[in-house]
């Protein structure tokens, strides 16, 4: 099954050539490699997880006019084109369509472990170091502000208040990045997250200071 792994590699590095920086090849790779490590102690299926990290954003809903059955449809067909099993293509269609942090705010009747496991590879790509650097990234692409003390962070209710949020980026660290930790599901993936939770509660206490002129 290796050969199609890298078929499958080579797939989305084409559909992903020009993506947003913080969503691109790099992030896939990111999850895909992070996923499998988790994984290492986790011990789900091994191949569900490798096609579910690689194609789990393939056509992201941010970047597609909110469309969130494109991703999994392309998912599907792709998977089907490399004459995968339709239970594993399922598998991976249902871990798609359910593993987002905007989907949290639904009730889904779907899970696996494997879903669990790339889940937390998804979000831990998303705090830290990296998880920073790919939120100011995406700010900068929707010409977003930085920071304003006159707009407070909010409390989304549900998934249409958090899509539809166009708020400064520092307040995304408050209404999704530092929840992330204590969503985490698999013993690794909590225990890899503390760190870089940590991390971004140390750059928050310097961008507040620098932003004084401390």
């Amino acid at each position: 099954m290796q050969n199609a792994v890298e078929e499958t590699i080579k797939f989305v590095k084409k559909t992903l050539e020009n993506a947003e920086a913080g969503h691109d090849w790099f992030h896939i790779e990111r999850v895909y490699k992070t996923a499998l490590t988790i994984n290492e102690e986790e011990k789900g299926n091994p191949l569900v997880i490798a096609f579910a990290a690689l194609l789990h954003d393939i056509a992201d809903p941010k970047f597609n006019n909110g469309d969130e059955e494109l991703g999994p449809a392309l998912a599907e067909s792709f998977l089907y084109t490399i004459n995968i099993d339709a239970s594993t293509v399922n598998h991976v269609k249902n871990i798609i369509q359910n593993m987002s942090f905007k989907n949290s705010f639904d009730d889904s009747s779907f899970s696996s472990k494997e879903m669990l496991i790339v889940q937390d590879a998804d979000r831990l790509d998303a705090i830290g170091a990296i998880g920073i650097a790919r939120a100011f990234t995406y700010g900068g692409f929707k010409n977003r502000v930085l920071y304003d003390p006159e707009i407070k962070p909010e409390t989304h209710l549900n998934k249409e208040t958090y899509k539809n949020t166009v708020a400064p980026t520092i307040n995304h660290f408050y209404e999704k990045l530092l929840l992330l930790k204590d969503m985490m599901n698999t013993e690794t993936g909590k225990k890899m997250a503390k760190e870089r939770h940590d991390f971004m509660l140390l750059y928050l206490d310097h961008f507040y200071k620098e932003w004084e002129g401390k």
